[in-house]
């Protein structure tokens, strides 16, 4: 026989929008199994931060009325043991259940559960209408509250719009879709259950496939690690099936932050060489490109084969795993910055270059443009290859655990790897932060992923060193 489900209708109220920044005022949660209501729970909440007025005046919460409320460590159990077992409902849920998360995670607990949003589900279930805002809905159902924006008359009008939701057979199969997150349990692997993958974390990192022997046939990385590898199972692929097959077991790393993530899979893939990560797997660069000026003082670049003597006394740019990958990046750069066949290596003879030919090239190879006319493209050209970091620095970013800062170590020009330390760890110095580094071995694939990495990074979050 089937177990009863049982719906945790959650609403909060906070100083605020971000989960990460700001905290939980009142929560409010009703408790309800398909039929009825089969318990509550309302408390309000001491943030330990003024409340906002803007948030007073909508909530009608104010600083005097949770001066006295218990602090969320205080009502954290009774939160934990009425939710036990539940599915997680809640009107706009990505928003209710990260609060929640992060106030948990504050206490060093993880909380995890099936989520559902009344908010999704009211839109498939009664299409057309104007606005699918819980105001709107109480409206539309004539549902009774007496005191909207606080949190267990919400929780109990979302639990109404849920009652209305299910007690529709229409609704059975997008309700248990949506609370299995696509999972199609006849594409899991037989030691792979639906439990499993919903107990991973909603957090970034690694995660590793491993077949029937103990060998890893697959990494991956995501910001949501759970997300990520239900998406392997809900979908009919050549992809999804081979894993299926293969796959015995799976295992994690969580990380913090995504960028980590990213420079943890690909060393861990150049590492194990898994089976079907076969486009990531190549370990060796065995091409590189590099400038120089020629006799005419124009900025040219090139593309040579990997060894000592060609390395040598070179200016070198970026590496490639075939000539055929330089050709290709090099071309790139060329239409990005008008470059000269002439100067790339493609035109060898005497004479303008074709695309000179066909008005693409500003004529250097013609004398119709000068050498510092043509540099000052070709600089930028530079620029836009040049792999090799001016100065030492760390990145700080989001650790795994609130206490916790994520750092990513450049070193003598190159990604020298990463680690963590936390906020009661002494620091006197930035040079200090290196001994917190777990370090690896760098290639052109991690300097690339870091240098991508900080075109979207403030400034205060690199510490020079």
């Amino acid at each position: 026989m089937a177990k009863k489900r049982i719906y945790a209708v959650i609403d909060l109220e906070t100083t605020g929008g971000l989960a990460k920044r700001d905290r939980i005022t009142e929560v409010g949660i009703v408790l309800y199994d398909g039929k009825e209501i089969i318990d509550q729970f309302e408390s309000l909440v001491n943030p330990e931060r003024s409340i906002p007025p803007e948030i007073t005046r909508i909530t009608g919460i104010t600083n005097d009325m949770v001066a006295e409320a218990p602090k969320f460590y205080e009502i954290a159990k009774r939160i934990v043991e009425m939710t036990d077992g539940t599915i997680f409902v809640a009107h706009n849920v990505r928003f209710d259940y990260s609060f929640l998360k992060e106030e948990f995670a504050r206490l060093g607990y993880t909380f995890t559960k099936r989520q559902l949003c009344t908010v999704r589900m009211s839109r498939k279930a009664f299409p057309g209408l104007k606005s699918y805002s819980l105001g709107n809905l109480i409206k539309h159902f004539g549902i009774e509250v007496s005191s909207r924006h606080r949190a267990l008359d919400d929780a109990y009008a979302a639990s109404v719009v849920l009652s209305h939701i299910l007690t529709s057979d229409d609704n059975q199969e997008m309700v248990k879709t949506m609370i299995d997150k696509g999972i199609k349990e006849a594409q899991l692997p037989e030691n792979l259950s639906k439990e499993q993958l919903l107990q991973l974390p909603e957090s970034p990192g690694v995660y590793y496939f491993y077949n029937d022997y103990g060998k890893v046939i697959y990494v991956g990385k995501s910001k949501n690690i759970q997300k990520r590898v239900i998406q392997h199972f809900s979908k009919t692929t050549k992809k999804s099936i081979k894993l299926a097959k293969m796959l015995s077991s799976l295992d994690y790393e969580e990380t913090g932050h995504e960028l980590i993530a990213l420079l943890l899979e690909s060393k861990e893939i150049k590492t194990l060489q898994p089976e079907i990560n076969k486009a990531q797997r190549n370990a060796k660069y065995p091409y590189f490109i590099h400038s120089f000026y020629d006799l005419t003082g124009c900025i040219q670049f090139e593309i040579l084969k990997s060894n000592n003597k060609n390395r040598l006394h070179k200016q070198i740019l970026e590496f490639f795993s075939s000539r055929e990958a330089a050709k290709s990046y090099l071309w790139g750069i060329k239409k990005r910055f008008e470059l000269c066949d002439a100067k790339i290596g493609i035109h060898k003879d005497e004479g303008p270059c074709f695309e000179h030919k066909v008005g693409l090239c500003h004529g250097v190879c013609t004398g119709d443009e000068t050498p510092d006319q043509y540099n000052e493209r070709a600089e930028l050209a530079y620029q836009a290859m040049n792999t090799y970091f001016e100065q030492d620095f760390c990145i700080k970013l989001t650790g795994r655990k609130n206490d916790e800062t994520g750092l990513v170590l450049v070193e003598n020009g190159e990604y020298a790897g990463y680690g963590y330390v936390n906020s009661e760890d002494q620091i006197n110095s930035p040079d200090e932060m290196k001994n917190y580094i777990d370090r690896h071995q760098s290639n052109p694939e991690l300097n690339s992923i870091v240098r991508n990495y900080l075109t979207k990074i403030r400034e205060k979050d690199i510490v020079v060193l």
